[in-house]
């Protein structure tokens, strides 16, 4: 998923076309509030940020990602109509991956973003996912909190890899159980509220790593 931030409505959906036409999903955002109301629920694999929007530009929207311990790593290639040296230092400073000055081809914008994907993705899949005390195994499908086992049911273990594998971001009951139960599972959402309770209970002094984000769902939340 790629998030833009645009405020020119049509410089925005062709981005969105285009990033769609070439194989990747896209949402676009007006401004910076309804990016941060969207990144509370979902993380993209990478942001295009435009500099000059109304409210919150996009150097403040920047310093606010590379802040937080949720978005700090997710890669960023700024925008902007303005070709001036600072701006583009002032951006790759603090910590932009990339940088594109308007007017900019949508197949250069293509070409920029999955080169930004292959530099900032894991070189190698370890098969550990670590998120504060906890560690998961995928290979070996084992939990250790703080270094000691945690013996999961499958449900359980696929949970808290849901989780684990996407820290920060915010799960419905639905969602969950569409994907740990699958779409011809016929139950309640209750069902997930029990397995959670369930896994809090093994995780123990650890409970707390999953959050309740009421009226939506669940989270992992971010851990140093």
């Amino acid at each position: 998923m790629v998030f833009c931030v645009e405020d020119d409505d049509g410089i925005r959906e062709l981005m969105i076309y285009t990033l769609n036409s070439a194989g990747f999903e896209a949402k676009g955002f007006v401004n910076g509030e309804l990016f941060f109301e969207t990144l509370k629920k979902e993380t993209p694999q990478l942001i295009m940020l435009d500099i000059m929007l109304p409210g919150e530009d996009g150097i403040a929207i920047l310093k606010r990602l590379k802040r937080n311990k949720v978005t700090e790593n997710i890669p960023v290639i700024m925008t902007t109509a303005k070709g001036t040296e600072y701006d583009k230092v002032i951006g790759l400073d603090l910590g932009a991956d990339d940088y594109l000055t308007k007017p900019f081809g949508m197949m250069e914008m293509v070409s920029r973003v999955k080169a930004v994907l292959r530099r900032t993705l894991p070189a190698k899949d370890t098969g550990i996912l670590r998120v504060g005390s906890l560690e998961l195994n995928t290979k070996e499908h084992s939990v250790f909190a703080a270094g000691e086992y945690i013996e999961l049911t499958r449900k359980e273990y696929e949970l808290l890899y849901m989780f684990m594998n996407n820290q920060g971001r915010v799960f419905t009951r639905d969602q969950l159980l569409q994907s740990i139960w699958g779409t011809e599972y016929i139950g309640e959402t209750r069902t997930v509220d029990v397995h959670i309770g369930t896994l809090r209970a093994k995780l123990g002094e650890f409970a707390n790593y999953i959050e309740t984000v009421r009226g939506v769902g669940y989270r992992m939340g971010a851990r140093l």
